[in-house]
């Protein structure tokens, strides 16, 4: 695979990753948010499992379990705040958790945070309350709930910052797809139901549970060893842009004057955070 394969495929994967959104916000509305999610990542974990199981070993199954289960908040948050917001909304709120992965490191671990880090949180800030025409403190339901998620996504990254290089990649992301899946089938019950996934929801969960998990990590592995991190870092930023514009077309969001004024500072704050990341890993 050479560099514009892999800035392809990288690319690709955050194009599935921003369509899911919407396929997500109209699975949901038809079939429960932990019903989904149990469907889902057992399909993940199932595929992943046949593909990388034999990579598992008992370390790597513990480690991988508890970042897996801070992955599985974020991903609870996620798809119940899509319930009660657009996917243009949920995408870019999403996106903020590249905002909160150094302050949690800092929480965590100590890491100095740099003063930009701190500028990009005031425009992320900003862009939030452009974007939804709340303060932080009085968010829509739907908004609020992605908000958290930002923040569970955000300690996810930061612990897998500090686990991942102890590990194979791939068997670490195995175990955690099957923490999540065996936290959301426990989970299933509470809903009232356990229905099988009426026919509408299946092109959902394969896309999310195969394309958009096992496939897309499978992929952005492969395409990483060709890209250097700033190359990565810019394409994964492009995922709330195609979380708009997917909602866009395919879910009818519409974006006033001030709304595309706040969802121009969440991107930029993203892209700032990233840049510093970039520029402190080549110190």
């Amino acid at each position: 695979m050479g560099r514009t394969l892999a800035t392809v495929a990288l690319l690709g994967v955050t194009a599935v990753w921003g369509w899911t959104f919407v396929v997500v916000h109209d699975a949901v509305a038809v079939y429960g948010v932990l019903a989904f999610l149990a469907a889902r990542f057992s399909l993940a974990a199932a595929a992943a499992g046949v593909v990388w199981g034999r990579r598992l070993d008992r370390r790597t199954l513990r480690v991988g379990a508890v970042i897996g289960l801070v992955l599985a908040m974020g991903y609870l948050f996620q798809t119940w705040g899509l319930r009660h917001t657009t996917p243009t909304n949920c995408g870019l709120i999403t996106g903020l958790f590249v905002i909160f992965a150094p302050i949690i490191d800092r929480l965590l671990y100590g890491t100095r945070m740099l003063r930009l880090r701190w500028l990009a949180v005031a425009l992320s800030l900003a862009g939030m309350v452009l974007l939804t025409g709340r303060t932080p403190s009085n968010l829509a339901v739907g908004d609020l709930l992605t908000l958290v998620c930002a923040i569970w996504l955000g300690a996810h990254t930061a612990l897998l910052s500090r686990h991942a290089p102890d590990h194979d990649p791939r068997a670490l992301a195995t175990a955690q797809m099957l923490a999540m899946a065996a936290l959301f089938l426990l989970l299933w019950p509470l809903a009232g139901s356990l229905e099988p996934p009426p026919r509408e929801v299946w092109f959902a969960i394969v896309l999310t549970g195969v394309f958009a998990s096992a496939l897309a990590f499978a992929v952005q592995s492969a395409a990483q060893q060709h890209l250097s991190t700033s190359r990565t870092a810019i394409l994964l930023t492009t995922e709330p842009l195609f979380a708009g514009l997917f909602g866009y077309l395919l879910a009818g969001d519409r974006l006033g004057g001030l709304q595309v004024a706040g969802a121009i500072l969440i991107l930029g704050a993203v892209a700032l955070s990233e840049a510093v990341s970039v520029l402190t890993a080549r110190r």
